[in-house]
């Protein structure tokens, strides 16, 4: 299908404030903007709520190729659905005003960008309880089949309640597929930085360039710099592929080593080096985070008498302000708690009333951790459940309080039968004690049955094993007493046996029945050569008659074929009969003398014998 052409409008962001998007997203106000879109809080006047609305600039919508790519991307995007992951309701075009636009699940609060903006770099405790959340979102997108190719603090959301959400999933993979615009090309300029090696020499981008990004971000939030600086795009880009990301200690030595090792380990500039999934990264994450707090004689938050105890703002500035957010009088602190929630209280300029502030504002945080560990007395978090076998991850569930049920079963090349490939909620979530866990469990790799081929024809059976995604492998020809020549007698493996995809089949084919040797039943009466030939193999015959001056009569003067050649069974063989002398006509030898007579009649064949009567007709003895 075409894409319908569009007439652009020039407007800017501020004039689009007002105007409702194909009828249905009222713009009330700008969110953020950015070198791709502009951010805008909107009305869903059909559903009656409100909703992120992110526009495409003009110069990317005159762009088919991206459009095309946008839409399915967004399209797919959308079926991703998990508590860390920016859910997308909508996308689609304005043909009235010439804009692209995606319509996303509306997260009050920040970015990391802006955290790190307004704070500068986090303790390595707080970067861990930030990893948690996007390394899960991450894993349930890989395991979905999405490659977010744009980790970076930008598109790390936290909300004012605490959630931290990743977003913009499939919104990279359209713009870098598509290369016809200036602005398509330059974009990867803003986000150089977490750019894999592989992904600036290549263009390619797998599970393991996300993990590598996802280290710059864990390095960025204990160091508040990114690893790599340069005067150009390209300088940024020859460093990732060239030198290895350096040590977060070696920048700001308070930094524990267990963050070096993690960094490393996700950023090796070979990606077999790497992290080979996100669920080990979530794994190293969380037993590094678990043994320094530990390790640390002031955990973030511990149940407390919050009577008692004061909540904890960290790295408070003097002041610190994002150029590219502030939109107001007001600046923002953030906490960042022990198990990676994130409050926000606003601190006003000093005013009258501004202590009555601050003290709501401190109660309001207090209730909310109060409130969280209420909450949490009836959760549980969902254990690690990939690559175990059923009954591991069924006992596990069993532990945290949870029900395991098995929704599909699965044909995997790569994953062992009986082994788990996902769960939904995925492994790290958070969700109500007794709720129901689905697994997705392995079959072990398809394997397909070798089909019955006896009796059939070689184009028969070559298509029978194409369309199972077996091939042909060798053939060869026997002869065979049951099967017709040319028809399929057996296959090896034999039918029924299971094989891997793309295994090969051989087949053995008939030649017809062999052929046997005639015997020779010349002289034999018509029931002796038949038995004699019967005991050979043959079954058809058909018997003829024929004079013979050597072969006595009701005998076998030869067969058809000759006695010593070679026919099928089936074949008819002639039997010839001897029907004795063929009868002759005397011939007139009256008045000859007896030597004349005798030669005539020897002559015709016949045997001559002389007898001599007197005048009366009498025999004569001499």
């Amino acid at each position: 299908m075409r894409t319908p052409k569009i007439t652009f409008v020039t407007t800017s962001p501020e004039s689009l404030i007002g105007y409702t998007l194909d009828e249905r997203y009222r713009i009330e106000s700008i969110v953020a903007r950015g070198g791709m879109a502009t951010v805008y809080l909107a009305s869903d006047l059909r559903l009656h709520r409100v909703v992120a609305l992110k526009v495409m600039h003009a110069s990317l919508a005159e762009d088919p190729d991206f459009v095309a790519r946008f839409e399915r991307e967004a399209r797919a995007s959308a079926a991703l659905t998990h508590p860390h992951v920016v859910a997308i309701h909508d996308q689609g075009r304005d043909t009235n005003l010439g804009v692209v636009y995606l319509v996303m699940e509306l997260v009050n609060g920040h970015t990391v960008r802006e955290l790190l903006n307004e704070r500068g770099p986090v303790t390595a405790t707080q970067a861990l309880a930030v990893m948690d959340p996007v390394l899960q979102g991450l894993s349930a997108a890989h395991h979905a089949g999405f490659i977010h190719r744009d980790i970076k603090p930008e598109n790390v959301m936290i909300s004012d309640d605490g959630r931290i959400k990743v977003a913009d999933f499939g919104l990279a993979r359209a713009i870098v597929d598509s290369a016809t615009s200036a602005m398509t090309r330059g974009v990867l300029i803003g986000t150089v930085a977490y750019l894999s090696p592989e992904q600036v020499e290549h263009g390619l981008a797998d599970e393991r360039s996300d993990i590598y990004s996802a280290g710059i971000l864990l390095f960025e939030m204990v160091t508040g710099r990114v690893p790599h600086a340069g005067d150009t795009p390209i300088a940024v880009a020859f460093q990732h592929v060239h030198s290895d990301i350096p040590a977060p200690s070696g920048i700001r030595p308070t930094i524990p080593t267990a963050i070096d090792a993690l960094v490393a380990k996700a950023t090796a500039r070979d990606p077999q080096q790497r992290y080979q999934n996100v669920d080990d990264f979530l794994a190293d994450v969380r037993s590094t985070r678990a043994s320094l707090e530990n390790a640390s004689s002031a955990p973030v938050i511990q149940p407390r008498d919050v009577d008692s105890q004061p909540t904890e703002v960290i790295n408070r500035p003097a002041s610190r302000t994002s150029p590219t957010t502030q939109t107001s009088n007001q600046s923002h602190d953030t906490l960042i708690t022990d198990r990676g929630d994130v409050a926000r209280e606003t601190k006003p300029r000093r005013k009258r009333g501004s202590a009555i502030r601050k003290v709501i504002a401190l109660a309001v945080i207090l209730s909310a951790i109060a409130g969280w560990y209420l909450v949490k007395s009836t959760q549980t978090s969902v254990p690690q459940l990939v690559g175990s076998t059923v009954e591991q991850a069924l006992a596990a569930l069993s532990q945290a309080e949870l029900n395991g049920e098995i929704s599909s079963e699965v044909f995997s090349d790569t994953v062992a039968a009986n082994v788990v490939i996902s769960a939904d909620p995925p492994s790290g979530s958070t969700i109500s004690k007794s709720s129901t866990v689905n697994l997705v469990v392995s079959k072990g790799p398809e394997k397909f049955a070798v089909p019955e081929v006896r009796g059939k024809t070689l184009d028969v059976v070559t298509s029978e094993i194409e369309q199972l995604g077996l091939k042909l492998g060798t053939t060869k020809s026997v002869y065979d007493s049951e099967i017709s020549e040319g028809l399929v007698i057996s296959a090896t493996p034999e039918t029924g046996t299971l094989l891997d995809p793309d295994s090969s089949i051989d087949l053995t084919l008939s030649k017809g029945p062999e052929p046997i040797a005639i015997p020779s039943v010349t002289g034999k009466t018509e029931s002796e050569a038949k038995a004699a030939l019967t005991a050979a193999g043959f079954s058809s015959f058909e018997v003829t008659h024929a004079y013979s001056m050597t072969v006595s009569q009701d005998k076998v003067i030869s067969t058809s074929p000759k006695a010593g050649e070679k026919r099928v069974p089936s074949a008819t063989i002639t039997i010839k009969i001897s029907d004795g002398p063929p009868p002759v006509t005397v011939p007139d030898v009256f008045g000859k003398t007896q030597s004349a007579a005798t030669s005539t009649l020897e002559g015709d064949g016949l045997k001559v014998k002389v007898t001599f009567m007197d005048s009366c007709g009498k025999k004569k003895i001499k």
